[in-house]
């Protein structure tokens, strides 16, 4: 019989200390607010300045309160520093509990994380997130329809608005490949930094990505399909019982291209 491991527990800082069991009632008892996910390496972030401008744009938009790019680079150096890493999984939680009149931000250092090999399943499910440029903690539907996509033997929910639309994933932007371009879907979604970086880096290259309207009845018209998020990318073998071809040479070479053009983007210091 084998046993997994659990990974140890995140070092925690609330406002540049130690987080306290006091600091630790905000997020358990007051958890509206936003975040932002990074994986950061040698200190270093790709796409921080979209870290930063998504911490701040969320902020003014849910509390009416600037959240300083200064502000959050240095208190996630802090963290660094405290729990004695340069490499890590990092996220920034904004909070303003009642009666407080300036943000809470909440940093979590966790071991660094990456993409897991090989290509993904996923399963459609009839949900959609409510103000989906906000990206905040305790989303419950993601979470259920994850759960339910996981039972079933699929490695993520794909998340779809009324009449099949496809919008995104669980955890995950999700683009597709027809042939000619990358084509996001043109719906409601969180706009992730690693799509953004994606988006700069294939129109760099000269192969500019689309958006355009993706549904379940449409899947079959596209030759490859892939998510995305903080931790890399990865190919699609199924939605549903839509398959793609993967590994093959022409989808290979997709994502040779797709690689290349996240890792043309810097990777900033803190």
């Amino acid at each position: 019989m084998t046993t997994t491991t659990p990974p140890p527990p995140p070092y925690v800082e609330m406002d540049g200390h130690p987080a306290t069991e006091d600091d630790l009632r905000v997020p358990a008892l007051f958890g509206f607010g936003h975040f932002t996910a990074m994986q950061v390496r040698d200190r270093k972030v790709r796409g921080l300045g979209l870290h930063l401008d998504r911490l701040e744009g969320a902020n003014q938009e849910l509390f009416q309160l600037p959240l300083s790019g200064g502000r959050v680079r240095e208190l996630v150096r802090h963290a660094l520093d405290g729990a004695g890493v340069r490499d890590a999984s990092v996220r920034v939680h904004g909070f303003l509990p009642p009666g407080e009149s300036r943000t809470r931000v909440m940093v979590t250092v966790r071991e660094p994380a990456a993409m897991a090999p090989g290509a993904r399943s996923l399963m459609s499910v009839p949900y959609a997130r409510a103000v989906p440029h906000i990206k905040r903690p305790g989303e419950f539907g993601q979470t259920y329809y994850g759960m339910l996509a996981a039972r079933a033997g699929f490695d993520e929910a794909l998340l779809t608005a009324p009449a099949g639309v496809v919008t995104e994933g669980a955890v995950t932007n999700v683009g597709f490949w027809d042939g000619t371009s990358v084509v996001w879907p043109d719906a409601p979604a969180l706009i992730g930094v690693t799509m953004a970086l994606l988006e700069r880096g294939l129109a760099a290259a000269g192969e500019p990505s689309v958006r355009r309207a993706v549904t379940l009845d449409g899947l079959g018209a596209y030759r490859g399909a892939f998510i995305c998020n903080s931790q890399g990318i990865a190919p699609v073998r199924r939605i549903d019982a839509v398959e793609f071809a993967s590994g093959d040479g022409e989808m290979v070479g997709v994502m040779e291209r797709l690689e290349a053009a996240y890792g043309s983007a810097p990777a900033d210091p803190l």
